[in-house]
This record gives structure tokens, C-alpha cells and sequence, in this order.
């Protein structure tokens, strides 16, 4: 027959209050001393061989009946499994039932349970990493007391290295180190739980990615802000910006896949504002037009991306001191024709240079001897920004060259178009022996005007003119896309007209003095005398 837990709690009462008639049970307990929790403890409850048999056993925790009792088999020793979960002191007691008054209890057990350790992995610097970086993976174990551990580390669910060491690092990584890490601290006879796992991605060589913001064509005076990047990765970089120039002694050449130079970078001064990834140009000046390049750098041996792809930036000037002059004057041009370009100013050109951005590269393409620069036969390969730059870093308007190797071009300004002006877009055809021939203008890609003339004209352009044009025939085909800049009208006086209004300031106190001195001498010749002379009215009249 089964006690009910109310009889068991009565028969130990009796227990306490009416003796013991058989020797106590002894209980052990393993491991001894202290557990985490969450582990499983065993308790050994042993009877004297020479006592009568054994009903019934009982386990006690903390004052508690734990539940199933045991029926014991014909050994003394009786042994059961238990799970602690609560930190602190636990103490266990087993009490023996030989009949319903025979109850006799063991000494109590006490054991410490600690607060379960957790093993925490970390990466650095990231989870997603790239060929050549190096990588520490630290396991931190999330207990409180002893810390004298030793670590295990396991690679996809299988033991990589158990060094003993809480750090582990993996140099020079490859795409082979990508997998999944987890770890553990062992510590005597326990372990922590072991971590969660985390994955850790090698990828290949990686290039920095530079963005512009609003646009690359600008009006001096604007805001522009150059984005930096590292594609799949946003911790710990460091960023660092460049200007791409000609070959100069002593800069950083950046090479293609074969290993040829394309061109040189040159770090920006203030590279380091920008150190956050993002580097703001405000306001935009002359100065700044150019292509730019940013790279990123991190860790500890250091580790550097690639170099962005280049990026050019385009400011037109308010009133930029030197001009970019082309001959022919327009921003497209047919393959195999000439063309000169040169630089000329409101004060000495010396020391400007016409300089290019074509494919990614940009170089000087004026001459050793001068300031121009002259193509004797175009090819696509010519296509790209041009400007003129001086040995300072000033710089004129930037002009968008295009060449064609189609029958069909846009003539259009090659510098911005003043708010007010007429503007006239020719479309021109390759072979020069055809008449004027009814084409259509189109205006980002939208059709703007039918025209039989082969030109059309805006007599008063404003800011809302401002975009991509270009022309197309039915039968010859379409030229490429122009922009057209328009620049806003400013208030200026010629030089005639401050002169004059100097001559008239100068002379205003001369002017003032004579006009009161005038005043004042009529009202003294029309003054009659008060005394002599009395006011009288003097008629004309016929006398007889």
C-alpha cells in the first residue's frame, strides 16, 4: 500500500518525537561540493546489511519530498538521478521505511549550485571578413566566482582546437576558415553550456564603393557629399580620400586586373574628416572639380580594401577666372575630325593646363610646351570630361566631350547658358553636303519639338531648361544626349557705368551747393523793401 505525502510527513514526525529503533541510512552524493545548474546529481542512500527489509525510501530536498518514492530492489544501496536548477545551498536527506513506525532519515547533504555559466563568442573585427584580414574569435564565459577555465573551440559541430586559450586567432584567412564557431570553458569536473554558434564569412579581395550625393554636376556653391563604403561589411573601418592625378613623383599608382597603371591617387589633406565614411564639400568651389577615390582600412596587423572606382565631380563657376575654349565650339564631334582645345582667362593663362578624365583615367592633354591641346583625328576613345587646372588647383568650367562614330551630332553651347538668353541647338549630320533636314528634338528622353530646320531655339532660357538633349532622324539615326547647363542671372556693372556713378558722386557737393545758392539768390532779387519801397500793382494801360 502507497502513503499518501500526508502520512509520510506524519510518520516522520513520529520519527522525531518517538525514537529511532533502526540504525540511519547513510547518503551520499555526487559530485560533492558544488554543481551549476541545469547539471544532474547523483544521490546514493545505503542501508545496514543486518536490517530488517526495507519498505519504502524517501527523498528529501530542502526539506521537501521529492517525488516518486522507491521500492528498492535486494541491494542496500539505492540510487537515484536529480536535475538542480535553483543556485544557492540544496540539502538532500533520504529516510528509510521498514515498517509504518519504523522511519529512520540519513545526515543531511549540502552542496553548493552555482548559477549556470554561458560561453559567449566574439568575433573581431566582423562575422563577414575578406581574404588576407586577420580574425580573433574570443570565447568569454558569463559566470560569477572561479575563472580559471580552459577553452574548447568546435568548428562546425565538430572539436577544432582545444587549446586551453581564451583567444583564437586565425591569420591571413581564406574562404576555407568560413564556418560555423562555437565554444566552450571546462573547469574541473564541469563545463558551461556551450555557445551559441556563429558564422563566420571569408570572402574574396574587396573593393571600397564612393557614391556621390545629390549629383557629380554641380554649381559652384553647392553641397556635394562623397559616400564611402565596404559592400556586406559596416564595422570598424577607417576611410580615407584621394583625388585621382596624372604621374607625379612619390604617389600611390592604382592598377587593372593586369597590373597596369591607370592612374595615381593623391590623399586630401583634410582626408580625415571624412574618416566616417561620409566627407561633405560645402560650399562647392572651382577648386573641387576632379575625380575623387576613397578607400577603407581596418584590424590590427592593418588590412586595406582596394581603391573605390573613381568618381568625378563637376562644378561650373559663378565667373570662373580661365575659360576651357574649343574649336569646334560644341560639346559633340564627329570621329576622325580635329579638334583644339585651350585654355584662356581674364588674366595670364600661364600655368594652366587642359586636363582629361576618359575611362577611368585621367591625364594631362596639353602639350609639354603650352597650354593647348590639339587632336588632330578623334576616336571614342577621346570621350570624357575635359577642364583647364592650374599648378594652384584653380580650375575653369568642366565641358563634356563626346565622340561619335554615327552620322547624326547635337551642336549645342559648350558652357552654361545665361537665365534670359536665346539658346539654338543645331542637329548636324556627317556627310556636310545635306540640306537642312526635318529632325526632332527630344529633352531627357521626352519629345520636346518637331522641327523641319534641323534647329531649334528657346528665346528666353530659364533654370527649368536645364537637362539631357539630344536629336534624332527617322532615316540617319539620333545623336548622343547633351546637358545643358543654364547658369542664373547675376546683377554686374560694366566698367563705363561705375565710372559715371564715381564722376557723379564726386561732383554731388558741387551740384548740392549750387542749387541752394540759386534758390537763395531769386528769393533775394524778388524781396521788396519794407520800408522805401511799398508793394504796388502796375497796370499797362493806353494814355490819353
Amino acid at each position: 500500500m502507497e502513503l499518501s505525502p500526508l502520512s509520510v510527513m506524519l510518520a516522520l514526525v513520529l520519527l522525531l518525537y518517538c525514537g529511532q529503533t533502526q540504525e540511519r541510512p547513510t547518503l551520499r552524493v555526487e559530485p560533492e561540493g558544488s554543481v551549476f545548474t541545469g547539471d544532474t546529481v547523483t544521490l546514493s542512500c545505503e542501508t545496514p546489511h543486518s536490517q530488517s527489509k526495507v519498505e519504502e525510501i524517501h527523498w528529501m530536498k530542502d526539506s521537501q519530498i521529492l517525488k516518486p518514492s522507491i521500492i528498492p530492489e535486494n541491494a542496500n544501496t539505492t540510487t537515484v538521478r536529480v536535475t538542480v536548477s535553483d543556485p544557492g545551498e540544496t540539502e538532500f536527506m533520504c529516510a528509510v521505511r521498514w515498517s509504518l513506525l519504523e522511519l529512520n532519515n540519513s545526515d543531511p547533504v549540502t552542496i553548493t549550485v552555482r548559477e549556470n555559466s554561458k560561453a559567449i563568442l566574439s568575433i573581431k573585427p566582423d562575422k563577414q571578413v575578406f581574404k588576407g584580414e586577420t580574425v580573433t574569435l574570443r570565447c568569454d564565459i558569463l559566470a560569477v566566482g572561479d575563472t580559471e577555465w580552459t577553452y574548447s573551440w568546435f568548428k562546425d559541430d565538430g572539436l577544432y582546437l582545444s587549446s586551453g586559450t581564451q583567444e583564437n586567432t586565425i591569420h591571413s584567412a581564406t574562404e576555407s576558415n568560413s564556418s560555423k564557431y562555437t565554444c566552450r570553458g571546462e573547469m574541473k569536473t564541469q563545463n558551461s553550456e556551450i555557445s551559441d554558434a556563429v558564422t563566420l564569412t571569408v570572402s574574396g579581395v574587396v573593393q571600397a564603393v564612393l557614391s556621390v550625393s545629390p549629383q557629380s554636376w554641380l554649381t559652384e556653391g553647392d553641397s556635394v557629399t562623397l559616400s564611402c563604403e565596404v559592400p556586406g561589411s559596416t564595422a570598424d573601418w577607417t576611410f580615407s580620400w584621394y583625388r585621382a592625378v596624372p604621374l607625379r613623383q612619390g604617389l600611390t599608382p592604382v592598377t587593372d586586373a593586369h597590373g597596369a597603371v591607370m592612374y595615381y591617387v593623391e590623399l586630401l589633406s583634410d582626408s580625415r574628416r571624412g574618416a566616417g565614411g561620409s566627407y561633405t564639400l560645402s560650399p562647392a568651389a572651382l577648386n573641387h572639380t576632379g575625380v575623387y577615390v576613397c578607400g577603407a582600412e581596418r584590424g590590427e596587423p592593418l588590412y586595406r580594401t582596394q581603391h573605390s572606382r573613381p568618381h568625378p565631380l563637376w562644378i561650373t563657376g559663378k565667373s570662373p577666372p580661365v575659360s576651357l575654349i574649343i574649336s569646334p565650339s560644341r560639346t559633340q564631334h564627329f570621329s576622325a575630325d580635329s579638334l583644339s582645345l585651350s585654355c584662356e582667362g581674364q588674366r595670364d593663362s600661364t600655368g594652366w593646363r587642359v586636363k582629361r578624365y576618359t575611362h577611368i583615367e585621367v591625364s594631362d592633354c596639353s602639350t609639354d610646351t603650352g597650354f593647348t591641346c590639339n587632336i588632330s583625328s578623334l576616336s571614342t576613345s577621346y570621350t570624357g570630361v575635359y577642364w583647364c587646372q592650374s599648378e594652384s588647383g584653380e580650375g575653369s568650367d568642366p565641358v563634356n566631350v563626346t565622340v561619335y562614330n554615327g552620322d547624326v551630332i547635337l551642336e549645342s553651347p559648350v558652357h552654361p547658358v545665361t537665365e534670359g538668353d536665346p539658346l539654338t541647338l543645331h542637329c548636324l549630320f556627317r556627310s556636310t553636303k545635306s540640306s537642312p533636314l526635318p529632325v526632332d528634338f527630344y529633352k531627357n528622353g521626352s519629345l520636346l519639338q518637331n522641327q523641319t530646320t534641323g534647329e531649334m531655339t528657346i528665346h528666353e532660357v530659364s533654370r527649368s531648361d536645364e537637362g539631357l538633349y539630344h536629336c534624332k532622324h527617322p532615316e540617319k539615326g539620333e545623336s548622343p544626349q547633351s546637358w545643358i547647363s543654364v547658369r542664373e542671372m547675376t546683377v554686374e556693372f560694366s566698367v563705363e557705368v561705375l565710372s559715371f556713378l564715381s564722376c557723379v558722386l564726386a561732383m554731388s557737393p558741387f551740384v548740392i551747393i549750387s542749387i541752394v545758392l540759386g534758390v537763395k539768390c531769386c528769393r533775394f532779387r524778388v524781396k521788396p523793401d519794407e520800408e522805401n519801397h511799398p508793394y504796388a500793382v502796375i497796370e499797362a494801360g493806353a494814355t490819353a
